[in-house]
């Protein structure tokens, strides 16, 4: 497992927007802008479970995100990884409302019957652009 730098942290702190690229069934690449947040060690990415990139990552675990600075474009991460937990229920509510404050300023109103997944994305290799 690759460790996150005190720089990479940052990124994923900062309401800076990620690119989720995950295999569908055919081995062809699928890629999703999306919200991202980490606990200091994995990549946090939560998702609808009606969605393609979870069917994916629930089928095979192998992910790519990319992340860029919103405030300096040249300037990023690319981290390759596996989904090493799907965390459901209230914690993946409670942490869909904390990305909603981060990239809103409020919470969202989820749809009724959408059920939410953290993605816990391990990264095996990271790589810092700037």
């Amino acid at each position: 497992m690759a460790s996150l730098s005190q720089s990479a942290r940052k990124l994923l702190e900062e309401k800076n927007f990620a690119f989720l690229g995950t295999l569908n069934k055919d081995g062809s690449p699928q890629v999703t802008p999306t919200w991202v947040g980490t606990d200091g060690k994995n990549v946090l990415i939560n998702v609808a479970t009606h969605r393609q990139k979870f069917k994916n990552v629930s089928r095979d675990p192998r992910v790519a995100v990319a992340v860029v600075d919103m405030k300096d474009p040249y300037k990023g991460i690319i981290i390759r990884g596996k989904v090493a937990s799907i965390v459901r229920g209230k914690e993946a509510e409670d942490q869909d409302d904390e990305l909603a404050i981060k990239y809103l300023g409020h919470k969202q109103n989820r749809k009724p019957n959408t059920h939410r997944a953290v993605l816990k994305i391990e990264p095996s290799k990271i790589v810092e652009t700037d």
